[in-house]
């Protein structure tokens, strides 16, 4: 699954809710960019490298790891995200595509 997403997959779900399951727990997080980066070369898989940033609580960090993800639209799938640092309204987290 993961190897059909691009970043089109992500620009299209601007704004919406993913739920994030830890343990028991499950955290929300808002998608609020996904970007290709600068230099458009294809990484080894063929796709485009692309990164996806989302917005969490700050109540409720999440350390960098592989997390299940739920989507209405996109359905059930694992991505390591890393904790950027937060913002003004919460704690940001990257996901990479390469």
């Amino acid at each position: 699954m993961l190897d059909d997403f691009t970043v089109t997959t992500f620009t299209d779900r601007l704004g919406e809710t993913f739920h994030v399951r830890d343990g028991s727990e499950v955290i929300e997080l808002s998608l609020i960019a996904a970007s290709e980066p600068d230099e458009r070369r294809p990484a080894p898989s063929g796709r485009m490298p692309f990164s996806i940033v989302f917005r969490g609580p700050l109540e409720r960090v999440l350390p960098q790891r592989i997390y299940p993800f739920e989507h209405d639209a996109l359905g059930v799938f694992e991505l390591f995200i890393v904790p950027i640092g937060p913002d003004e309204s919460g704690m940001q987290y990257e996901a990479v595509f390469g």
